[in-house]
């Protein structure tokens, strides 16, 4: 009796290898051929489940937030049980930063379909917006939090303190890992720029 293929395991296969062989190759360069072998199937296996790259491509980048989340959840938790609104912002712009395989992977990539969807007419017609636009939903929901219960600054814009936080932590992130600065002292400037809209 022939295996039963489990389909939304073998789509998250082939994005996984995408990941993978994008992270190498450059994901503009990167190939429906150059997947297939990286995820060790046939062109034929890629194209069924993906009928164009820009179908991959758009699966890979919907991934690639899914393991972000995953991400800011697990540092989240790791936080304590009521970590506080402070603690959960700091989970969430930290966890972009580029300090190891995975993270600078995920920037490095995330970063690329940034740039592709300026000039890719397939990427830029999808709502590549939607992610970063639920970040900042999050980070003024937090600091709206914080706010209530007087944890801020006085008079402090929660909507532009979330946009410049979410612009410099991506602007670190880029920083870290072309090598302008290490980790430790990003984090640090994303501390210095919390403890200044938190209060004393």
């Amino acid at each position: 009796m022939p295996k039963r293929v489990d389909h939304a395991e073998r789509r998250t296969e082939i994005a996984q290898a995408l990941v993978r062989a994008a992270g190498r190759l450059g994901l503009h360069a990167v190939g429906m051929r150059d997947v297939a072998a990286e995820a060790g199937v046939s062109l034929r296996v890629v194209q069924y489940y993906f009928e164009s790259k820009e179908k991959l491509l758009l699966f890979g980048l919907q991934h690639l937030a899914g393991r972000f989340g995953e991400r800011v959840t697990n540092r989240v938790r790791a936080a304590g049980d009521n970590p506080g609104p402070r603690a959960v912002i700091e989970a969430l712009l930290t966890a972009a930063l580029p300090v190891d395989e995975e993270s600078r992977l995920f920037h490095h990539l995330y970063t690329s379909y940034a740039v592709l969807s300026v000039t890719d007419e397939a990427l830029a017609a999808q709502p590549f917006i939607k992610d970063p636009d639920a970040a900042e939903i999050t980070l003024i929901g937090l600091l709206q939090q914080a706010d209530d219960a007087g944890l801020l600054q006085a008079r402090t814009d929660t909507r532009t303190e979330a946009v410049g936080l979410l612009a410099m932590s991506a602007g670190l992130g880029t920083s870290v890992l072309v090598g302008q600065r290490d980790a430790e002292s990003a984090a640090a400037v994303l501390r210095y720029h919390l403890d200044r809209i938190f209060g004393p």
